[in-house]
């Protein structure tokens, strides 16, 4: 990996880990709010909202420019909607905000790997783009929980800096300021993104025919024989992923009886699994490989409905680090084939944002109906049952769909014909 590689980690590493941080401090605000329990959930759906509404752009907008400058100016987007919450604005309208500088954030992070790597180390990548933002989803997780803890609030508003007024008066503030600074400096990377020198054609303004382009975009990828496959597979544990962390919240809140503060360190135990799955991913799975990772779907499935039997925290630790395991390990070859093949059929920025626009309608349906559930009273075990069951048979018929396929074409020639293509 070439230094160019690093440095996009480190941007990566600081944006994503303000923005876990950000949204455990915006739950603890809807909290102090008295907001009624189904809006918590409402704040990841804000947040995915811009992928779905700025999908046919922002793959465009992504090509446009040297996707550094993407990522510093989206960036940027980011701190804007973390200052609103300063200005009093909405939770939900200011995350939204920071999830429309995510939206146009993800095709030039991602679509910049195909630019800058050869496609046998795509997968290898991933492993460590995904599992470096795991780290940053536990670390920013656990950040936000410390933030929120009314001591180490008070810690923070009883320092204050020599002759200077900052303004920053409740323990809400505290934490956004921190959160703040942690968006700067992934700001300070972003400048150092080197142009990785990919160039592409002069991108359509009209808002018509960039739906146009786009659509055609997301019919090529699915009608794809192997793009389907693995779109059907990233649109799924996305969506599940997405909705397992307020399960996860709500499971410890009524089974394990854990305040917010506590219950973060969960979903730090489930991105640490899921960091030693991309990892192990990284190591141990070759692109042309990359689909015989789909019965581990299965499994996850499975041991979130073991979760309705754990009762005490030292249970809960190794189901949670095993669930994520399982999901690193499935999630990232799937992500790295579907993005070469992406990169195959069109272009880089255009990819990620079908992708894109697929992942976060799977979020957006899911939490939907995850916050109908919550607003219905539904046991919260009778949702983890449910969830569980979704998740795995969902996946076996995507199993039996790549079966049907591979009566027609052999995805391993695929995969090295499209590598072929990639080098042409």
């Amino acid at each position: 990996m070439n230094r160019g590689f690093y440095t996009i980690m480190a941007a990566q590493f600081f944006s994503s880990l303000a923005d876990n941080a950000l949204l455990i401090a915006a739950i603890s605000l809807l909290t102090s709010m008295h907001s009624p329990a189904w809006m918590t959930p409402l704040l990841k759906l804000f947040f995915v909202m811009s992928y779905v509404l700025l999908a046919a752009f922002v793959g465009a907008f992504a090509d446009a420019l040297p996707k550094g400058k993407v990522m510093l100016v989206t960036n940027l987007i980011k701190i804007v909607g973390c200052a609103l919450l300063f200005a009093d604005v909405h939770p939900l309208l200011a995350y939204a905000v920071v999830g429309f500088g995510a939206a146009a954030y993800s095709p030039a992070k991602y679509g910049i790997l195909t630019e800058l790597l050869p496609a046998e180390k795509l997968v290898a990548a991933n492993g460590w783009i995904e599992g470096l933002t795991m780290v940053s989803i536990i670390l920013g997780t656990v950040l936000g929980g410390a933030l929120v803890n009314p001591q180490i609030a008070h810690a923070m508003l009883n320092f204050d800096f020599p002759l200077v007024d900052t303004g920053v008066d409740t323990p809400i503030e505290a934490a956004l300021t921190v959160i703040m600074i942690t968006y700067l400096l992934a700001t300070l990377f972003n400048l150092k993104i080197p142009d990785s020198g990919a160039r592409y054609e002069k991108q359509k303004h009209s808002p018509v025919k960039l739906l146009l382009d786009f659509a055609n975009c997301y019919r090529i990828l699915w009608h794809d024989k192997l793009g389907q496959i693995t779109l059907a597979v990233t649109t799924l544990l996305w969506g599940a992923g997405a909705t397992l962390q307020f399960v996860v919240f709500k499971w410890a809140e009524k089974s394990l009886k854990m305040p917010l503060d506590k219950s973060s360190v969960l979903v730090g135990i489930t991105a640490i699994g899921m960091a030693l799955g991309a990892t192990g991913a990284a190591r141990f799975i070759p692109l042309k490989k990359s689909l015989s990772v789909m019965p581990l779907g299965i499994a996850m499935g499975t041991a979130v409905i073991a979760m309705v039997f754990v009762h005490t925290v030292w249970l809960a630790y190794p189901l949670l680090l095993l669930v994520g395991v399982l999901a690193g390990f499935y999630v990232v070859p799937m992500n790295a084939l579907l993005q070469h093949r992406g990169h195959v059929l069109m272009s880089a920025g255009h990819s990620i944002a079908v992708q894109n626009f697929n992942e976060n309608i799977s979020i957006l349906i899911m939490l939907g109906l995850y916050a109908l559930l919550v607003k219905l009273d539904v046991d919260i075990n009778v949702v983890i049952v449910l969830f569980g069951l979704f998740l795995a048979g969902t996946i076996c018929l995507v199993m039996r769909k790549h079966a049907q396929n591979q009566k027609e074409f052999d995805s391993v020639t695929l995969i090295g014909e499209a590598k072929h293509a990639s080098h042409a």
